[in-house]
């Protein structure tokens, strides 16, 4: 899609577009005056054979070549996406005891650390990665880095344990996020969370603040509603329900100019993170793109000159 950064700019069109009426009108006045001539025979010995629809091409060149360099006075642009060259991604996941429901196969504890594995590794090597899990409490259990490996190697590790502290793992990969330096760039790098849960928050500080945290420090938080409403866990001997918390965990994501994904399975999950990586990896800009139409506007001019030079033998 094209945008104008000056649109005041397209004003310039306004000239190009009377030139074009002024030459259509003295195109019409033109041939009304040549019907005035009754003897048709006579006239063709007098006049040479005319250029016909050639008479017309050259001008209508120029008027194109002056109506494109006239539109990219108004400096258009379009949405590019660009690589960063550099980004914090602190993926929290949580470790309840819900996540070892079987709902999703194998386990939703080990789908989700498939998918989180394969995500880690299609992000740039120019990313810090870190780790938070969560349960009754928050624990960074790789601080940001460059080494996929070791971040690959602690999701191998997660154990699971009781309760939920959703919005614990959002402070605590904020304070993650914080402590990476600034390797001699201005300012801090940008940073995301991404953030999967199955279950309700039992314990700790709320999600609206941790979301209000998070906007605050301009750090966008993804989420990802991971299971299903049927998923059954055994706890001491009883079967329990531990249905998605998926209105939370959007509001989460809302709050924080984040994106809020569903799965249901592991392929959807694989999926969700791929669609992640090619967004947290990239980043879309405004790119001015006035060269393009200055291009046009030249390559339009050359050829209005140079149909002119071999038909009529002068430049229009």
């Amino acid at each position: 899609m094209i945008r104008f950064l000056e649109p005041w700019w397209l004003l310039a069109v306004l000239p190009v577009l009377v030139l074009a009426g002024a030459y259509v009108w003295r195109q019409l006045h033109r041939q009304a005056y040549a019907l005035r001539f009754t003897n048709v025979d006579l006239l063709k010995t007098l006049a040479p054979r005319g250029l016909g629809w050639r008479r017309h091409a050259a001008a209508v060149a120029l008027l194109l070549s002056l109506l494109v360099l006239s539109t990219a006075m108004a400096r258009p642009s379009t949405d590019a996406r660009t690589p960063m060259e550099r980004a914090t991604v602190m993926i929290a996941l949580d470790v309840s005891l819900s996540m070892q429901s079987r709902d999703v196969a194998p386990s939703r504890i080990q789908a989700a650390k498939d998918a989180a594995k394969d995500f880690v590794k299609q992000l740039p090597k120019s990313f810090n990665i870190g780790l938070v899990s969560f349960a009754k409490s928050a624990n960074v259990l790789v601080s940001p880095v460059k080494d996929k490996e070791a971040v690959v190697a602690a999701i191998d590790g997660l154990q699971l344990a009781e309760s939920t502290a959703t919005g614990e793992a959002v402070f605590t990969s904020l304070q993650a996020i914080q402590s990476v330096p600034a390797d001699g760039a201005q300012g801090a790098p940008p940073a995301r969370i991404v953030l999967i849960s199955d279950g309700f928050r039992t314990f700790g500080r709320s999600i609206e603040e941790a979301g209000q945290a998070a906007a605050a420090a301009n750090v966008p938080v993804s989420t990802i509603a991971f299971g299903t409403d049927e998923g059954t866990v055994d706890i001491n001997g009883q079967t329990t329900r531990v249905p998605v918390d998926r209105v939370s965990l959007e509001k989460l994501a809302t709050s924080t100019k984040g994106h809020y994904y569903q799965a249901v399975t592991s392929e959807q999950l694989k999926q969700v993170y791929q669609d992640m990586g090619h967004s947290i990896g990239y980043r879309t800009m405004s790119r001015e793109i006035s060269q393009w139409f200055i291009a046009l506007g030249l390559l339009f001019a050359f050829a209005a000159a140079g149909m002119s030079l071999l038909w009529t033998s002068r430049l229009p």
